[in-house]
């Protein structure tokens, strides 16, 4: 109102000077009221002009200058010039819409003199505090991507996992609570009714809850990321790395569904005959929470069995196990069931109180390294002595051999064979496997190019017919 007192008190006294000025030109518009929306738009376009040439000018000569200032300083000066490059665009938007405004609101300045206000009006002032809104919410977003860039090359320069990590979550954070903030901000601006302001709050507290969900999904799985990074599971000694990407995945899921539950039931409180609804079954109980209770025995269960793997750690990600006479490792751990990749690439899933209610075999449970065994079955004349100094001959050029353990011992005499075990040492599971294939194939052709005598023979005793005195055994094939 100050304004349009202040430019009625200017028009009155240029008239009063110069009459004609004081002309109609068309629809009530006078050449003063011409004469001053040109004046202004103009004005806007000098102010317009001038803001981009200052900031632009400031940014090239901060950028092309060499300084001998401290570091600090001059980094102090960088993001300075971050934020105001990111401020230009937003500012000089500003400055064409107040100039428009301005400008039309003295073009029309006859109209405001009128006991009813014309729909032009009303269009010119909404359009204005509608700009305002929209220029706000644009220039706090560039901002708070400015703000990204700074606490990223922050963030890179201490190179901090938790800094690498922390930086975009404030960005992401940001960005999703700006948008709620300017619903709320915005909402007084649009004209509606009483009642739509009603269901627009009801949805403003949904998305509330919504938007908090959602940011603490992002802080769990940035917690989830920056404690397992420090521990590495594609290291040969991951026993530790192994049992705290365990409890962390397991923790994890526990935590995004009781964030879900929470914020289900949030929503649910929100609206009214929900929350009733809700109320009365809770007060109910009785015969159908003895039945839901009784339905959901077996799910609890379930994910008591889930928070037990948690904490004992009967298995492990990455753990070789074998389960169900099959070979495989520990691939996912959920709630409610495991995954476990076979040797073959299929994929067995259990659910996860199979763990704690059936017996199962975990090759890694306290260390990766594994003995493996070989047998072999030959006959009674081989050497002892020299099938030894084969097999240290061939782990002495076996990669996957950790040098702990190797042993041949002659384990059985059988009516016909001798049963020799080889016990070697490797890594882990997949090396003792690897291993204990080329041991056993090097072994069988040292046999047969050395002492092919020594394979597994057959002996048959041959006497004359009706006699029963023994000629000799002679080897058969």
């Amino acid at each position: 109102m100050m304004l349009i007192s202040f430019f009625l008190q200017a028009k009155e006294s240029w008239e009063a000077r110069i009459p004609w000025l004081g002309q109609e030109v068309f629809a009530a518009v006078t050449w003063w009221n011409l004469l001053a929306f040109l004046s202004i738009t103009m004005a806007a376009q000098l102010i317009h002009l001038g803001v981009h040439w200052v900031i632009r000018m400031k940014l090239r000569r901060d950028a092309v200058e060499v300084s001998a200032e401290p570091q600090h300083e001059r980094d102090a000066r960088k993001w300075f010039d971050l934020f105001l490059g990111a401020a230009l665009a937003p500012l000089a938007v500003l400055v064409w819409v107040y100039g428009l405004y301005l400008a039309f609101t003295v073009l029309l300045l006859t109209l405001r003199e009128l006991e009813e206000t014309p729909l032009v009006l009303v269009v010119i002032d909404w359009v204005r505090d509608v700009g305002f809104f929209v220029i706000l919410v644009w220039f706090l977003f560039r901002m708070i991507d400015a703000l990204d860039v700074v606490l990223r090359q922050k963030a890179n320069e201490t190179g901090s996992r938790w800094d690498m990590i922390l930086s975009p979550l404030v960005g992401r954070t940001l960005r999703l609570i700006l948008p709620l903030v300017a619903i709320i901000v915005g909402l007084p601006l649009f004209p509606i009714t009483a009642e739509a302001v009603i269901h627009f709050r009801t949805g403003l507290s949904v998305l509330f809850v919504v938007f908090i969900s959602a940011i603490l999904f992002q802080v769990v799985r940035a917690l989830e990321e920056g404690i397992l990074a420090g521990f590495p599971v594609d290291v040969a000694d991951n026993l530790q790395a192994r049992k705290l990407h365990t409890q962390v995945t397991v923790l994890k899921k526990v935590a995004l569904v009781a964030i879900s539950i929470f914020a289900l039931a949030s929503i649910l409180m929100v609206f009214e005959p929900l929350r009733r609804f809700g109320t009365s079954i809770l007060a109910s109980a009785g015969i159908a929470g003895i039945i839901i209770g009784f339905a959901a025995q077996r799910s609890l269960g379930t994910l008591l069995a889930g928070f037990q793997i948690a904490i004992t750690q009967p298995i492990r990600l990455d753990d070789v196990v074998i389960v169900e006479n099959e070979w495989g490792r520990i691939e996912e751990i959920t709630l409610t069931y495991v995954v476990v990749r076979i040797w073959d690439l299929r994929r067995l899933v259990l659910p996860i109180d199979y763990f704690i209610t059936q017996p199962f075999q975990n090759w890694t449970r306290t260390s990766a390294d594994i003995l493996g065994s070989v047998f072999l079955h030959v006959d009674y004349t081989v050497p002892i002595s020299e099938m030894r100094g084969a097999m240290d001959r061939i782990l002495e050029h076996a990669p996957k051999w950790d040098k702990k353990v190797k042993v041949l011992q002659v384990t059985d005499a059988l009516e016909r064979t001798l049963q020799l075990r080889i016990l070697v040492s490797a890594a882990d599971a997949g090396s003792a496997w690897d291993l204990r294939c080329q041991v056993r194939e090097e072994m069988i052709e040292f046999i047969r190019d050395n002492y092919p005598e020594a394979l597994p023979r057959f002996r048959a005793e041959l006497s004359s017919p009706g006699s029963n005195d023994s000629r000799g055994l002679l080897p058969g094939r």
